[in-house]
């Protein structure tokens, strides 16, 4: 039996790498910040990659088990051998959509630069203003 699709794993490591906690503990978080938060949104759409990922498994699982060789094909079976080819195809159509726009915005996002512990030197400061005389006649 074949592997799930690591895209949702990859994806749930990059969140973590990039909010700097594990995904169970940043889960947690965003149940109690608002629903417009980027992190809530994250984490709803690898909600449902893994979703779409766990329904390609057991779609495809099923799939396999109607096709086995030595079973006879029937009217009903070839009804559902098409139905849950038809889910494999939504499925992946759903994790790929996911994949891509979780891709796209954790590349448009950055961890940013710890907070400095010392206060940058003060500038110094600027020369006073001079005030050009008028000429004399």
């Amino acid at each position: 039996m074949r592997e799930p699709d690591p895209t949702a794993a990859t994806l749930a490591t990059r969140i973590e790498e990039l909010y700097g906690h594990p995904l169970r503990v940043l889960e947690a978080h965003s149940t109690t910040t608002p629903h417009t938060s980027m992190l809530a949104a994250l984490i709803g759409s690898l909600t449902d990659l893994q979703l779409a990922e766990r329904s390609i498994t057991f779609h495809r699982d099923r799939l396999l088990q109607l096709a086995h060789p030595e079973r006879s094909i029937g009217a009903f079976d070839a009804g559902h051998l098409l139905d849950n080819a038809r889910r494999i195809s939504e499925a992946v159509a759903v994790r790929d959509a996911h994949a891509k726009t979780l891709n796209a915005v954790l590349q448009s996002l950055h961890r940013a630069p710890a907070p400095a512990t010392e206060t940058p030197p003060a500038l110094p400061a600027p020369p006073p203003l001079t005030v050009p005389s008028a000429p004399t006649r």
